[in-house]
């Protein structure tokens, strides 16, 4: 076997470890379940409001957030038909341990009531909807990295998914309880700026289309339906009162079926086939839930939700066809699996669809203009968060070497 093989493989090796060996002390040091999941834990001098959230342990929202997570993102990394094996190994270790680390980092910034961290349900959730953001991520590195590099690449991804995440919801008071800024833009221009980093001119002239082989489509069926049954849960499972999930719920399915249906519309007219491939679809579908994130339990009409999920399976096609080109020709953004049509332009399209129903307007503490205007500047955060990232990397020369996943 050849040296540089034998040295690669012991450096993930020990690069785990020394992860592992630290998320340990750490948990030891600073976690602790949530006193509010038993009664007879709780005393008064803990926090223990979290008492009703922690029942999202027995509610099934719980498991099909992390059906969500594992299933439905694990096949949609089997994009290549000559990594698709690996890309599933790599995204199981990049959840393995992005769970651990979002724990970490969200609860140092949330969670930190008498010098410790308290997990619970709601904490788990949160530390899934992170780990969903890096898995986006690694769509747009997709077959030009290896696990060690994925797993810094996670190791920083975390930290500024939990701050930027921490700026949008505490300090700016943005409604984003699916996702649409803090998860689906940010992972997508996260990922993207990454692969601008890594962009390589002789190496990527000498690169052929990707080897997408025969299981693409099979994986894209079997992915697009977890999508169908599970994203609807993801959406509602952290909405701020419990009678706005039905909400959440049913307009993330009004909008699966409009963005579906958009791509039965525009794929015949822009491509030559008469109907639309089911990766085409899973991409239709995925942009419908990216675009009510944001917008999930404020609608309060089916229609709107129909018109936020047809224009967002619009995007996805129009994209690939028009913007992914210029893309990788003259910003020089390889975009592997296509995160900038399929999370990053719907997950902005949701952040724009503002209504009057906001938490901090119905408390009477701000007035809808004010709210509006604070849904709108949230979405410059992600994006400054992640060129500041990329603009130091690129100025400090420290570029990492690509090379194929194993």
């Amino acid at each position: 076997m050849p040296e540089h093989t034998v040295a690669s493989r012991l450096q993930l090796s020990g690069l785990c470890f020394l992860l592992q060996i630290l998320t340990i002390i750490l948990f030891a040091v600073f976690v602790r379940y949530s006193p509010e999941s038993s009664v007879g834990l709780c005393s008064q001098q803990l926090n223990c409001s979290w008492r009703n959230q922690d029942l999202g342990f027995q509610h099934p929202r719980f498991r099909d957030v992390r059906l969500q997570v594992l299933l439905g993102f694990g096949l949609l990394m089997a994009f290549l038909g000559r990594y698709g094996p690996g890309s599933v190994t790599v995204s199981i270790l990049i959840v393995a341990f992005a769970i651990q680390w979002a724990v970490l980092i969200q609860g140092f910034l949330y969670f930190f009531p008498n010098d410790k961290i308290y997990v619970g349900a709601q904490s788990m959730v949160s530390a899934d909807f992170c780990t969903a953001a890096i898995l986006i991520s690694t769509g747009a590195v997709l077959g030009r990295v290896n696990p060690l590099q994925m797993l810094l690449l996670t190791l920083l991804g975390v930290t500024l998914f939990a701050l930027n995440e921490y700026i949008l919801l505490s300090l700016m008071g943005v409604s984003d309880n699916g996702g649409s800024l803090t998860v689906h833009t940010f992972g997508a221009y996260f990922g993207l700026m990454v692969s601008r980093i890594l962009h390589q001119p002789r190496v990527d002239k000498r690169k052929k289309q990707p080897d997408t082989g025969h299981q693409p489509d099979v994986f894209a069926v079997v992915g697009t339906i977890y999508l169908w049954i599970f994203w609807p849960s993801f959406t509602s499972a952290t909405t701020v009162q419990d009678d706005t999930e039905p909400w959440a719920v049913l307009n993330t399915y009004f909008s699966l079926v409009a963005s579906t249906l958009a791509t039965f519309v525009l794929s015949p007219v822009l491509y030559e086939e008469s109907t639309p491939r089911m990766v085409q679809i899973q991409d239709a579908t995925l942009a419908g839930v990216a675009v009510m994130g944001m917008a999930g339990e404020m609608l309060v009409t089916p229609f709107g939700a129909l018109i936020a999920g047809f224009l967002a399976g619009l995007i996805p096609l129009l994209g690939f066809r028009f913007l992914t080109p210029i893309l990788h020709s003259r910003l020089k953004m390889q975009d592997t699996c296509g995160v900038h049509n399929v999370h990053g332009l719907p997950g902005i399209l949701g952040a724009l669809l503002l209504e009057l129903v906001f938490p901090l307007v119905a408390q009477g503490s701000r007035t809808v203009a004010t709210q509006a205007l604070c849904q709108f500047c949230a979405l410059h955060v992600p994006l400054l968060l992640v060129a500041e990232e990329g603009c130091e990397r690129r100025a400090s020369g420290k570029e990492p070497s690509t090379s194929t996943l194993v």
